[in-house]
C-alpha cells in the first residue's frame, strides 16, 4: 500500500500544482485535495473533498481516507478566494490550523505533517541581524498580518509535535515565492507600472522559485533518504540576494521614493481600490529587507534549489513583460554614464557600482 496524502489549500494555484505534482510520486497511492471552495484548475486524479478546515469535519476526512501524510498549504497571505472577506483568510490560517492539528492529533494513521510557513516570522526591524538562521529569535514579534498568523501557526505546530512525538513534523519557512504563476502580494507589487519605495532605503531581498517550492514540499512529504532528516524547521530560499533597486531595473519599472508616512498612505489607498495588498508587513520588508541562512536546508533536509534568487527573479520578470523602461535601454544609459565618467578618470568607482548591480 502506498501513501495517502491530504493537501489543504488545493484551490490556490500553488496547492493545485502540488496536488498534480505529488500524484507522480511512485510511493503515493492516493491524493486527497481539500479546500472550502471548488478549485478553478484541474487536480488530475486526486479526489477533491470540499470542506472547510475551520470545521471539525476535517477529522472525518482524515479518518474516512486513512490519511498518513498531511501537507498543509492553506497558510497564506494571499487574497481571499471567491470574493471572501480578508478575515476569512486569517481564520483559515489560525483557526483552520488549530482544527487540522486537533484532527491529526486524534488520527491513528497520520505519520507525517508538512507545514508551509514563511520567513516573515522573523519580522522586520532596523535592529535585525544581517542573516537569520532557523534559531534566530525575532527582535520583536510580528504585530499583525500574515507574519503574525505564521508565527501563531508555528507555535501550534510545536505544541502538536510535543503531543505526538511519533509524527514527523516538517515546517518550511519560504522566502518570497516568485515565478511565472506567482499570485502573491509581492508579485502584484512588482507588476505595478511604477513601484513606490521608502526614501533612503534599498533593502536586500531573497526569493525562491515556485518550482523549487513544489520540489521541496514533495521531498518533505517523502520518507527521508539516508543521511537526511525530513523533520524540523528549515529556511527555504535561493542562493544570493537582490537589492530592490536591482529588481526595479531588471523589470524596467521606475520607482517612486516616498517618505514612510506617505508610503503608508499610498499603501492604504492601493488596498482600498484593490490594486495590491500593500500591507504594513510588506512595507517593513521593503524598508529593512530580509535574508536567511539555508545551510540546514542543504545539509539536513538534503535539498538543493535549482534556481538562485537572481534566476528566480529573471523568470518572474520574463513572465511580466517589459516595463516602462526596458532593461536593455537602462543598460545602455548606464554605459553612457560610465563612458562620461571615464573621461573624468572615475572608472574605478563605476566598476564598483556595476559589480554591486550584478
Amino acid at each position: 500500500m502506498g501513501k495517502v496524502v491530504l493537501v489543504t489549500g488545493a484551490a490556490r494555484q500553488l496547492g493545485g500544482r502540488f496536488v498534480r505534482r505529488i500524484q507522480r510520486d511512485p510511493e503515493v497511492e492516493r491524493v486527497i485535495a481539500v479546500d472550502a471552495v471548488t478549485p478553478p484548475h484541474r487536480l488530475g486524479s486526486a479526489q477533491f473533498v470540499r470542506t472547510d478546515i475551520r470545521q471539525s469535519s476535517i477529522a472525518r476526512v482524515l479518518a474516512e481516507h486513512g490519511v498518513d501524510t498531511v501537507v498543509h498549504l492553506a497558510v497564506t497571505g494571499g487574497r481571499p478566494l471567491a470574493g471572501g472577506a480578508h478575515s476569512a483568510v486569517k481564520e483559515t490560517n489560525v483557526i483552520g490550523t488549530m482544527q487540522l492539528l486537533g484532527a491529526c492529533q486524534k488520527s491513528p494513521t497520520v505519520r507525517r505533517l508538512v507545514v508551509k510557513s514563511s520567513t516573515s516570522v522573523y519580522g522586520g526591524t532596523p535592529r535585525d541581524p544581517a542573516v537569520f538562521t532557523e534559531t534566530t529569535p525575532p527582535k520583536s514579534l510580528p504585530s499583525g498580518g500574515f507574519a503574525k498568523d505564521a508565527a501563531e501557526v508555528e507555535g501550534y505546530v510545536r505544541g502538536f509535535a510535543r503531543r505526538r512525538p511519533d509524527v514527523a513534523v516538517c515546517v518550511l519557512r519560504f522566502a518570497n515565492i516568485l515565478g511565472p504563476f506567482a499570485d502573491s502580494a509581492l508579485a502584484e507589487y512588482f507588476s505595478m507600472p511604477v513601484m513606490p519605495t521608502v526614501l533612503g532605503y534599498d533593502p536586500r531581498l531573497q526569493f525562491v522559485h515556485e518550482d523549487d517550492v513544489l520540489e521541496v514540499l514533495r521531498l518533505a512529504a517523502q520518507e527521508p533518504r539516508r543521511g537526511t532528516l525530513n523533520s524540523g524547521t528549515f529556511n527555504i530560499a535561493g542562493d544570493g540576494v537582490l537589492l530592490l533597486s536591482q529588481c526595479s531595473r531588471r523589470l524596467g519599472r521606475p520607482t517612486l521614493p516616498l517618505l514612510l508616512p506617505a508610503l503608508t498612505w499610498v499603501g492604504s489607498a492601493l488596498r482600498a481600490v484593490g490594486v495590491t495588498d500593500f500591507s504594513p508587513e510588506q512595507m517593513r520588508l521593503l524598508t529593512h529587507g530580509r535574508v536567511v541562512e539555508t545551510t540546514q536546508m542543504r545539509e539536513v533536509l538534503g535539498f538543493e534549489p535549482l534556481y538562485t534568487t537572481a534566476e528566480t527573479f529573471a523568470d518572474f520578470a520574463r513572465s511580466r513583460g517589459n516595463g516602462l523602461l526596458p532593461p536593455e535601454r537602462v543598460g545602455r544609459a548606464v554605459d553612457r554614464v560610465a563612458a562620461m565618467l571615464d573621461a573624468d578618470g572615475l572608472r574605478d568607482d563605476v566598476d564598483t557600482v556595476e559589480g554591486a548591480q550584478r
